[in-house]
């Protein structure tokens, strides 16, 4: 998915994990998940690294739909779907 289509697409659920390193940002999705219904979408803020790797290998491993990251100024805005 393109850059300009992730930015047009409206969260269901924005858990901001800026202010944590890793793993606190894969813990923050771990929990928020639990909050949206099945193909509704999620949006991880982090300004961490490692997040930008971890979400989209913990998406592959429980089934979610990685829909890409967006590099923002000072952070990364990753897109899941449940």
């Amino acid at each position: 998915m393109s850059t300009e289509n992730l930015k047009n697409i409206t969260a269901d659920k924005v858990v901001d994990a800026r202010g944590t390193s890793c793993p606190g940002p894969l813990l923050a999705a771990k929990k928020a998940i639990g909050e949206i219904e099945k193909g509704e979408v999620m949006e991880v803020l982090s300004a961490d690294e490692g997040t930008r790797r971890d979400i989209p290998k913990w998406c592959m491993k429980k089934g979610f739909e990685y829909l890409g990251t967006v590099e923002e100024a000072g952070y990364f805005k990753i897109l899941l779907r449940k």
